[in-house]
């Protein structure tokens, strides 16, 4: 069998070719790829043939694009995902249960993995990024050799895989940091700042999925005043802004922002770009992590979340983190000048229970370690290059149309709730705060079903009248206004945290059970699936990221009942992100604390006092060994205020006071926070 790394025409075009002799050998390599993948739509090649040909079928379509061909935008974006959306996924290729009902489980699982990957070209088709989409065809051509010529398909298959993977590892690493820290003048860079946006075709020049939900808020948008837009994006970039102020960090150091935003959004982006621009901050736009589009079909990703469980070994990581450290010794002064992301993100798609396949690739127990310790040595290596004290980040979250019918109305609710009056909530929290440090530990109750009952330790103040224990969070980094948090102490964190129902990453969690002694998590369940072994399974996938146990990094409490009453009036609940969800509740985080690896910047709150409790027992291991302070995760849980009982201090002579009881804030100075929940008759 013949390797992409065998192959006389892939080793000479990685030789110190000119710009213009490179790009020669890729189109001649593109041309002898593309006519022999269009010569299989005559072929008989046994139980493959269906295989083969649809799997043409796909880069004969994006041929048309690369080629110009393509009349139409509109029905090639639909005939490209058609495969995958909907009904189709169930005999789709791209599905591992149908691949290995016709295949048989490793040569099905194998087959599945190439189609995917020959799917990830369609993006760099439309940004004719012709070099990648003829590897993938190349790639292509190497899996349709082994079927038709080897006897030992499955280990060929596996050898082929592990191959491109091994030999273009470096390649594709560099593209996406290159993204992340290069302003370049992309395609999406022309599209957001260039197209006629009231004209909705420029949403299929994208290459990704194009849904209604894109459709409509490109539709909604375009047709808001120029004030209102400006309005909005400067909601997200003073956000940011303030980020740097509160941090101590100099903005005027810095030069480019990612900008990270769902299809359809580009009328605020646009603005954004010119009030980034007015900071002396250009965009950078990564396609892969940073622009987004509704999914045709969510269990797709989630069916191959672990793909690399096929060939994953101690080797690659590795290789891996060895190209890692030499792309960003690379891009040294680029990183030095990053600012870091500026996140838009989107919610109200139709809730998500995911199918967990036996099928699907899944990590063994050696994997699921090499997965931890790769995430885990990457951030390391990225933090050597762009510590995470030497940038700031913002993030906002609106609606897409799939909500429902009252889309708009939400919509503008929405915008309402993320420009919230700060000072009135500053100086509420502050009252919160005053009390809350004169605690030695937090108890927090559940109601109507809830079972929470847990004991949170805080650190000792050596000089309470500098000092704080908690952060008075407003509307800058993290928006909407609405939360007070810190990093609890560990030892002596016990207890149980129990909700009847909550959404984390967009994935649904029924009773979920967590249980924590000395701040570590000690045991965890919920009642999503039958079987305890798949309920644990779920967790530890989703929400542990195949480790065995998390600390609580966060404890907090979230003061948005404004935010709360507009999930419970619409009946969106469920359906709000994390960053408006953690606010109308206490919730508790299980990863890093939210100052890792920045514990050493010294912050205040704007009371002037300093924010010390920014540690805890696992983060202080980064002066002994940063491999084990950090877990790179960091997933809040929230009790619902209506689900929520007494939240009490208890403080360092004996006493107790009360913040919240039976879901109400009691605190004196706190009461009007209950206005909305009263009004809306929550009890």
């Amino acid at each position: 069998m013949i390797t992409q790394r065998q192959n006389p025409a892939y080793r000479t075009a990685h030789f110190h070719l000119s710009k213009k002799g490179y790009c020669d050998l890729i189109e001649e390599r593109y041309k002898l790829a593309m006519e022999r993948i269009r010569g299989f739509a005559g072929e008989d090649m046994g139980i493959y043939t269906d295989y083969v040909r649809q799997t043409a079928h796909l880069f004969d379509l994006m041929a048309e694009k690369i080629s110009g061909t393509a009349s139409d935008l509109i029905a090639l974006n639909g005939q490209l995902y058609q495969d995958v959306a909907g009904d189709a996924y169930e005999t789709s290729y791209a599905n591992p249960a149908y691949a290995v009902k016709q295949f048989g489980r490793r040569t099905g699982q194998y087959l599945c993995w190439f189609h995917t990957r020959c799917r990830d070209a369609i993006i760099p088709a439309f940004e004719k990024e012709i070099d990648e989409v003829t590897i993938r065809m190349e790639l292509f051509l190497q899996a349709v050799s082994v079927l038709m010529t080897e006897e030992e398909t499955d280990r060929c298959l596996k050898e082929t895989m592990y191959y491109f993977v091994h030999d273009y590892d470096e390649e594709f690493m560099e593209k996406n940091i290159r993204q992340m820290l290069c302003p370049d003048q992309t395609l999406v860079y022309d599209l957001v700042m260039n197209s006629d946006l009231q004209d909705p075709s420029y949403l299929y020049r994208y290459g990704n999925y194009i849904s209604e939900n894109e459709k409509k808020i490109s539709e909604y948008l375009s047709g808001l005043s120029g004030d209102a837009l400006a309005s909005m994006a400067a909601t997200y970039t003073e956000g940011y802004r303030k980020g740097f102020e509160m941090a101590g960090i100099d903005l005027s150091q810095k030069k480019t922002v990612q900008i990270h935003y769902n299809i359809g959004f580009e009328p605020m982006v646009r603005q954004a770009v010119y009030q980034f621009e007015e900071m002396g901050l250009k965009p950078v736009f990564s396609r892969k992590s940073c622009v987004t589009s509704t999914s045709p079909n969510r269990q797709f990703p989630y069916d191959h979340r672990y793909d690399d469980a096929l060939f994953l070994n101690k080797a690659l990581v590795q290789e891996r983190l060895k190209n890692a450290e030499k792309i960003f010794e690379k891009y040294r002064e680029e990183a030095a000048v990053y600012a870091g992301p500026a996140v838009i993100e989107v919610f109200g798609e139709k809730l998500f229970i995911p199918v967990t396949k036996k099928e699907s690739p899944s990590y063994n127990k050696e994997q699921e370690q090499l997965s931890v310790e790769y995430r885990r040595d990457y951030s390391l290596i990225q933090n050597r290059y762009i510590p995470e004290d030497s940038y700031s980040f913002t993030i906002i979250a609106y609606p897409v149309p799939e909500i429902g019918d009252q889309f708009e109305e939400i919509f503008r609710e929405t915008v309402e709730i993320n420009t919230l009056d700060m000072e009135k909530y500053r100086r509420i929290q502050q009252v919160l705060i005053d009390t809350l440090d004169q605690g030695d530990y937090v108890s927090i109750t559940g109601r109507n079903g809830n079972r929470t009952d847990l004991k949170v330790m805080l650190h000792d103040l050596e000089d309470p009248a500098a000092q704080t224990n908690f952060e008075n969070c407003l509307a800058d980094v993290n928006i909407p206004v609405g939360e007070v948090f810190t990093s609890p102490r560990l030892k002596g964190t016990d207890g149980l945290l129990h909700v009847k129902q909550v959404y984390l990453n967009e994935l649904c969690y029924k009773d979920l059970a967590v249980t924590f002694e000395d701040g570590m998590v000690a045991s965890y369940t919920c009642s999503n699936y039958e079987e305890e072994e798949e309920n644990k399974k779920y967790l530890k996938e989703n929400v542990f990221r195949n480790r065995d146990t998390l600390p609580m990094g966060e404890f907090a409490i979230g003061t948005n009942t404004a935010a709360f009453v507009m999930g419970r009036k619409y009946g969106i609940e469920a359906k709000l992100p994390i960053l408006i969800a953690e606010k109308t509740g206490p919730h508790f985080a299980l990863g890093d604390t939210c100052y890792s690896m920045s514990e050493d910047v010294v912050l205040h709150n704007p009371d002037g006092k300093e924010i010390v409790a920014k540690d805890n027992e696992c983060s202080r291991l980064r002066h002994t060994d940063m491999a084990k302070a950090y877990f790179n995760c960091h997933t809040d849980i929230t009790i619902p205020y209506d689900e929520l009982g007494d939240i009490v201090v208890h403080t360092r002579d004996g006493g107790s006071i009360v913040l919240i009881r039976e879901g109400r804030f009691v605190l004196p100075g706190t009461e009007s926070l209950n206005q909305a929940l009263d009004d809306y008759g929550t009890k």
